[in-house]
């Protein structure tokens, strides 16, 4: 089976080269799609130079947020598993393997990599980044009646079908809650795994702040309680 990478940009020069090594180096028929939001820094130049027959290059005009970047990528996904890789390096794509795998032994038709029940290594961070993140993933699984330990997590895997049954309206980060709420209400069978994660200090370029939790808040009640 296929796998097709979506990977949002903006602003990512100093780790664009990296990670397209890490990515093209993971041993799975793949195809790379990147998205880039109306980059700034050179981000779009340097990912011209990455086009060939397996990595799509898709440009906005606009700066819109994730959620609008993953939208433009999903439009041209082929393969039979989707799966989300932000550009920043905090995440590991050495880790695909494991993700797929609950996917490809028809186990599971979403996949969540969880940084708060990983074996793997973990970056210790910011305290209340973590409070907040495991806040508003409590509050939509009170919604949803899932159980998840990571709701904002990066790494979400699916089934191609899947995402084809849901349209995405968000176009911040607001992403997350949405899908979450749209996934629970459609009743699949929706897996958990612990991974690796490297997170960054807004110094080194960290991106998410407290209004985007506001924002999130927002969503898990829209998608949730209004729909």
């Amino acid at each position: 089976m296929k796998l097709s990478v979506v990977i949002p940009v903006y602003n990512e020069q100093a780790t664009l080269r990296e990670l397209y090594a890490s990515v093209k180096a993971v041993e799975i028929e793949k195809e790379i799609i990147f998205v880039d939001d109306y980059s700034t820094d050179g981000s779009r130049e340097i990912l011209q130079g990455f086009a060939d027959d397996s990595t799509r290059i898709v440009l906005h005009d606009r700066n819109m947020g994730k959620g609008a970047a993953l939208r433009s990528g999903f439009r041209h996904v082929t393969g039979e598993i989707v799966i989300i890789q932000d550009a920043d390096l905090e995440y590991d794509p050495a880790q695909y393997p494991k993700l797929i795998q609950p996917i490809l032994e028809g186990k599971a038709d979403v996949v969540y990599g969880s940084r708060f029940i990983t074996g793997d290594y973990r970056r210790v961070l910011f305290f209340w980044h973590m409070v907040g993140n495991k806040l508003l993933t409590l509050i939509s699984n009170l919604f949803t009646n899932l159980n998840l330990s990571d709701m904002e997590t990066c790494y979400k895997v699916f089934r191609r079908d899947v995402l084809e049954r849901i349209t995405i309206e968000e176009d911040r980060f607001g992403f997350e809650p949405e899908i979450t709420a749209k996934l629970a209400k459609l009743k699949l069978r929706i897996y958990e795994m612990g991974i690796s994660y490297a997170g960054r200090t807004y110094a080194e370029g960290k991106k998410i702040g407290w209004k985007d939790g506001l924002s999130a808040l927002r969503c898990i009640i829209k998608y949730n309680l209004l729909r």
